[in-house]
């Protein structure tokens, strides 16, 4: 099994330095990854479903635990195969429902936007075929100042959000180093969120 370890997560910008976290892996989500159209899943943590609370204008920052056990998450889903680890890094429902201004947000969430990570966490795993056993986590780079604040009225939406393109999930496997990008990351309530993985659609 792959290992995780403590890893960097690099500021964008030539002027903000590489921090060190050490991830918890102690918030486990599960949604099935066939993504069934039923009410939203349980998860095993104790704290409140960051998606049940109102969003605020803080700016999500790589810095926090919360950053670094959602990193450690993805990383896990993507080199065991097993979508369900990456989902607390995946933007909320009750979330989603509060932003978009769409028929039927749920479905949209399930539907195209959960279908597609999954889809894409397996792509990813079978990128690194054979090396998945070995590959190790670096870190991941966000271009932290080229964050925009998204305001209702755009994309859709009735609720706004801190949105960032392009960031980078780097790792080692076999002594050389690759990247995997994450087209968009959204913000709930200071923290960032994937909402797609290798690409928008």
């Amino acid at each position: 099994m792959a290992g995780v370890g403590t890893f960097l997560v690099t500021r964008g910008g030539n002027d903000q330095p590489a921090v060190a976290i050490a991830p918890s892996m102690t918030t486990v989500a599960t949604v099935p990854p066939t993504v069934p159209a039923t009410a939203p899943p349980p998860t095993t943590t104790t704290e409140p479903d960051p998606g049940s609370l109102t969003q605020t204008q803080d700016k999500p920052t790589t810095t926090s635990p919360k950053f670094g056990a959602n990193v450690a998450a993805l990383w896990q889903a993507i080199v065991t195969d097993d979508p369900i680890k990456a989902m607390p890094f995946f933007f909320p429902l009750g979330a989603y429902l509060q932003v978009k201004a769409i028929s039927n947000p749920e479905s949209d969430w399930r539907t195209r936007l959960v279908a597609g990570y999954v889809e894409d966490i397996h792509a990813l795993h079978a990128k690194l075929g054979a090396k998945a056993g070995t590959a190790q986590l670096v870190g991941m780079d966000v271009p932290e100042s080229q964050a925009v604040w998204v305001k209702p009225g755009v994309e859709y939406n009735k609720g706004s959000y801190w949105r960032v393109y392009g960031a980078q999930l780097r790792y080692t496997a076999d002594g050389q180093s690759g990247s995997f990008p994450i087209a968009s990351m959204i913000s709930w309530r200071g923290e960032w969120y994937v909402v797609h993985l290798n690409s928008i659609r």
